[in-house]
């Protein structure tokens, strides 16, 4: 009994003296615990709206200010014209757009009832529903304090319609996410377990002092992947295309040519863990846990962005799939070109110079 008893002290100072073992068994419960607590809500929480006022009356003014003083909405901009409501919409600037009608007043007097147009961003149809919900209801409570004391109640009618997906088809919002679900983990997984594994048999070393050159060892390891990365979103597009209906507005070549930027900087990441990685099973562990639930969880795939608390937006920032999402978003259901996704397409070239050059740093490479 005693030597069982000292085994099992054994294993637990095996346990307590490695420092990844503690991590696995209690940092990733917690972290994903306060992670899948924050990010995972149907909730929304300062949505950017925009506001077009035709009527300009103190009703209006009294509408726009309840919604701006609720905690869901803020109004981002105020739209002049009808023409400029597509714009705002490319632009990704807010998710919708509330239309009053002219003499929206005079009409609630001289008819009781007066109209609302809500025109929500529908790429991705649950926080476009939410957003409908959440607007017709604070026209309903002031719809309601309107009424308290008059006989013939006045109605305010809100009539919604969904830009880009107003069949609300779910499988518009799953395509560009599965896409770069695939794209990530195809690339970078495989990636950092490709190159880990010669580091972990010893074969690297003799790759590093062949008559190549380190960083043509590198490029080699990661030149296959980025071919089947392509196949893969090909395939996708393909798919959805043909078998989903889904439709593609804007131009494939840009499509393509984003798809291959998403790719490299997802590469360019694999060599980055592969850096830090020690064994296959640490860099598949770090691919899957680091980047996965990430992915799902922080790059408004399923959730959106906006709902979540600040710190959760802050660190969005730097999950190279969000920016791929709303760049394919905006390409296949907004019909886009690159005067709109400029940013999103320089942010990821950024990412992808900085990963490889943090990779290059920590391989000692010296590129000619």
């Amino acid at each position: 009994m005693k030597r069982f008893i000292g085994f099992i002290k054994k294993e637990f100072y095996h346990i307590f003296r490695d420092r990844r073992s503690l991590f696995i068994l209690f940092g990733m419960p917690i972290a994903q615990i306060l992670l899948f607590g924050f990010a995972i809500t149907n909730e929304i929480n300062n949505v950017d709206i925009a506001i077009l006022d035709h009527s300009k009356d103190t009703t209006t003014e009294e509408i726009i200010n309840k919604i701006a003083a609720s905690k869901y909405f803020s109004i981002k901009q105020m739209v002049t014209r009808e023409a400029d409501i597509a714009s705002v919409f490319q632009k990704g600037q807010v998710k919708a757009v509330l239309n009053f009608e002219k003499d929206f007043s005079k009409n609630l007097i001289k008819d009781h009832k007066a109209t609302i147009q809500i025109i929500t961003d529908a790429t991705d149809p649950n926080t476009a529903n939410t957003i409908t919900n959440y607007i017709s209801a604070i026209l309903q409570q002031y719809q309601k304090e309107l009424n308290k004391d008059i006989t013939i109640a006045y109605q305010i009618i809100p009539q919604t319609r969904m830009v880009y997906n107003p069949e609300l088809k779910s499988v518009y919002m799953f395509v560009p996410g599965v896409m770069t679900i695939i794209l990530m983990l195809v690339s970078a997984m495989m990636t950092s377990i490709s190159i880990t594994r010669e580091k972990e048999l010893g074969t690297m070393e003799i790759l590093l002092v062949s008559p190549l050159k380190p960083f043509q060892v590198i490029i080699g390891k990661v030149f296959p992947y980025i071919f089947l990365s392509i196949i893969n979103a090909v395939v996708i597009v393909m798919l959805s295309i043909f078998i989903f209906n889904m439709p593609v507005q804007g131009s494939l070549f840009l499509l393509g040519l984003e798809s291959v930027l998403f790719i490299i900087t997802s590469l360019a990441l694999g060599i980055l863990i592969s850096t830090i990685s020690a064994t296959q099973q640490t860099a598949m562990m770090i691919s899957l846990m680091g980047l996965m639930l990430p992915v799902i969880l922080l790059s408004g795939f399923i959730f959106p962005i906006s709902s979540m608390p600040m710190p959760l937006q802050i660190i969005s920032n730097i999950i190279p799939a969000k920016w791929f999402i709303i760049i394919l978003k905006a390409i296949m259901l907004k019909g886009v070109g690159l005067q709109f996704i400029w940013k999103e397409t320089l942010i990821l070239l950024g990412m992808t110079v900085f990963f490889i050059a943090l990779s290059v740093k920590k391989y000692k490479i010296r590129l000619e």
